[in-house]
């Protein structure tokens, strides 16, 4: 018999994220997409105060915290576990002239609650935008990576985070098929729980867990997080077709400690 493949892990997705073709598709994201008007919308809300200070997880090259700074934040704190991202998250915000109120900083989401380099007071609210929470690999990874940032959250901040849905009624038959290959054990051997993908195209390799809602209401539970709001992003704004193009629907989630 064969020796199985290996389970994707932090480190695969790390890997992955620190490739040529994906630090220039999240790189040109930020140069030329910016802050979307759902994400805009969400923030303005729930973030309306400019002097809040604001962590984002999973901040890539740079595309919501220089997008946050044009809107009138100046204390924004980004990191990413992605060498390669973080420099070109660094380079965008000198290219645009920005000295001070951004700082980009290298940490393992799911390693906050156990010693971060984020030694700060208490944020003002957090963001985890694009999906990149469902792009850490198994749930209880995920749900350390929410008890972190629900450490590094005042009480009351709230924690605005996306997601794809698994639910959607366009996909019942995909996944019910996907279901079976799991019962007769004949999924992808690489995927660790059901929900996951793991895919290739021309922008890299792409990691990305599908929750149902009932998942992510119980992470949130489990984490801290009392649940606020949700709405796919096509219900919050009509995007433009470069973030069409870039992303498709997602489910926003809004949370507070």
């Amino acid at each position: 018999m064969p020796d199985q493949p290996p389970k994707i892990t932090g480190d695969t997705v790390r890997a992955d994220y620190n490739s040529i073709n994906t630090v220039l598709h999240y790189t040109r994201a930020a140069h030329f997409i910016g802050l979307w008007k759902s994400e805009l919308r969400l923030i303005g809300q729930y973030l309306p105060d400019k002097n809040a200070r604001l962590l984002e997880a999973g901040c890539g090259a740079g595309r919501v915290a220089v997008g946050l700074w044009h809107q009138g934040y100046r204390r924004v704190v980004g990191f990413d576990f992605s060498s390669e991202l973080l420099d070109q998250a660094a380079n965008l915000a000198r290219e645009q002239g920005i000295g001070d109120g951004i700082t980009f900083l290298q940490a393992d989401a799911t390693q906050l609650a156990l010693g971060s380099l984020i030694d700060y007071q208490p944020f003002d609210g957090v963001l985890f935008l694009f999906n990149g929470l469902m792009q850490i690999p198994g749930r209880e990874q995920r749900r350390a990576a929410l008890r972190g940032l629900h450490r590094l959250a005042r009480p009351g901040a709230p924690l605005i985070f996306t997601t794809h849905d698994r639910g959607d009624p366009a996909d019942l038959k995909e996944w019910a098929a996907e279901a079976e290959r799991w019962a007769k054990g004949e999924q992808n051997p690489r995927l660790v729980e059901f929900g996951d993908r793991y895919f290739t195209d021309h922008n890299g390799n792409t990691f990305m867990h599908l929750p149902d809602r009932q998942e992510v209401l119980e992470d949130m539970a489990a984490t801290g997080w009392s649940h606020v709001y949700d709405s796919t992003r096509n219900e919050l704004a009509s995007e433009t077709p470069k973030v069409r193009n870039f992303s498709d629907n997602c489910r926003f989630w809004v949370a507070r400690k």
